[in-house]
């Protein structure tokens, strides 16, 4: 059981300043890294905190996790959650928050012009320029006006992106796993291999998953038309980097531009390596789809907003591995939060001993999934603390918090 005081706050990756301006406002002290911290440096530091923010590169593994049970909650301030051990958080009572919409402009953005630097093969011949040669010619540069994009994964980005293609003309098909509601003049195409075979422009917008894992390989590459484009702003291990090559070397690729990939360096003190390196209408960029002041401000804001709720009133909404409550502050009353496995008779239990203490229940939220529950208790009683102990004994809690 544990009372929730001045709460101390680890911030990793060169998480956007406002973060720390929005937590340390509301009394949190909050310790910011530049880099991303090793599982060595982790299980070093995460003693002295009681929630952890990252971003993309930062590693919190079951091994993290469980070597620091009295850690509240982890942040990603970025889309991505998969450098998180969910289950372990789940079943140790930690939520995951994201920031699943703030970058989505930025990365939409960045696909428009990637889309467009392809087509006029604008890397090639800047490069050009700057080694002093003059590569004035039309040959191989289109618009991309009239073009069809397909978009691999219509979620929050893909979407998106959809209605800024439309609007610059292109035509735009999209595939997903889950019926989406086409946005303008989209179009759903039964399957990945028919957006392939039709696509000017082939675009993946997508999570890493088991099914995701190498989805675009030596196949899939060969279905695309010749000359198509791929860009990947999703998940590095989506695609065969080594297919890719090959499918450029042979000229059956018209180009290609990356943002992510199998393997990044930690820091910008590392060098970079990819197979793609020295190829023709190849563009790299350090997975910056949603690097941009605006995004990186609104991620910030967006994750400390989720830290706040949870911290100071016990909301999960947006949890990604959690049961969802979202709360309304509590008013004159103790408020006992219980996360529990989820089993026939805990509700009993919990309700016999405030029964015993003869506390009043003002409300009462419970929300569960296959795995836990996780309820929210205001009582009127002046032993909140003592009556906490005793739920926390009880042999299927987990975690009980008084706020």
């Amino acid at each position: 059981m544990t009372l929730m005081p001045s709460l101390r706050i680890l911030l990793a990756e060169n998480v956007h300043a406002i973060a720390r301006e929005r937590l340390e406002g509301e009394g949190f002290k909050v310790h910011c890294l530049a880099h991303a911290p090793t599982e060595a440096e982790l299980l070093k530091l995460l003693p002295d905190f009681d929630a952890v923010g990252i971003r993309s590169k930062t590693e919190i593994t079951r091994k993290v996790i469980e070597a620091n049970p009295h850690v509240f909650a982890i942040g990603a301030f970025c889309i991505g959650t998969n450098q998180i051990d969910l289950k372990a958080a789940r079943a140790w009572g930690m939520p995951v928050f994201n920031a699943p919409h703030s970058n989505t402009r930025s990365v939409a953005e960045l696909v428009i012009a990637e889309m467009i630097a392809l087509s006029r093969q604008l890397g090639d011949r800047s490069m050009a320029a700057h080694r002093g040669e003059w590569l004035k010619s039309a040959d191989g540069s289109r618009e991309v006006r009239g073009k069809t994009v397909g978009i691999v994964g219509y979620g929050h980005i893909g979407s998106q992106l959809s209605v800024l293609a439309e609007s610059m003309g292109l035509r735009v098909i999209f595939h997903d796993i889950v019926k989406k509601l086409p946005l303008g003049n989209a179009r759903a195409v039964r399957g990945l291999d028919h957006l392939l075979e039709e696509a000017d422009f082939v675009t993946l917008h997508v999570p890493e998953t088991p099914e995701t894992r190498n989805m675009i390989g030596k196949k899939q590459l060969a279905r695309m038309k010749k000359g198509a484009h791929l860009i990947n702003a999703s998940r590095g291990t989506v695609v065969v980097i080594e297919d890719l090559r090959a499918a450029l070397e042979s000229g059956h690729l018209g180009g290609c531009a990356i943002d992510v990939f199998p393997k990044e360096p930690a820091s910008n003190k590392e060098k970079f390596h990819t197979p793609l390196q020295g190829l023709r209408n190849v563009l790299l960029t350090p997975h910056i789809g949603g690097s941009t002041e605006e995004a990186q401000y609104a991620i910030g804001l967006e994750v400390a907003e989720s830290f706040r709720r949870f911290l100071r009133i016990g909301t999960t909404a947006g949890a990604v591995n959690f049961p969802n409550v979202d709360l309304p502050p509590g008013h004159d009353a103790s408020r006992i939060l219980n996360v529990h496995r989820n089993e026939p008779g805990v509700l009993g239990e919990i309700n016999g001993l405030i029964s015993k203490a003869g506390a009043n229940i003002q409300a009462q939220f419970l929300s569960t999934d296959d795995k836990i529950g996780y309820m929210v208790m205001d009582l009127e009683t002046r032993a909140a603390k003592k009556l906490a102990t005793e739920i926390q004994k009880l042999p299927r809690s987990i975690r009980t918090h008084v706020l």
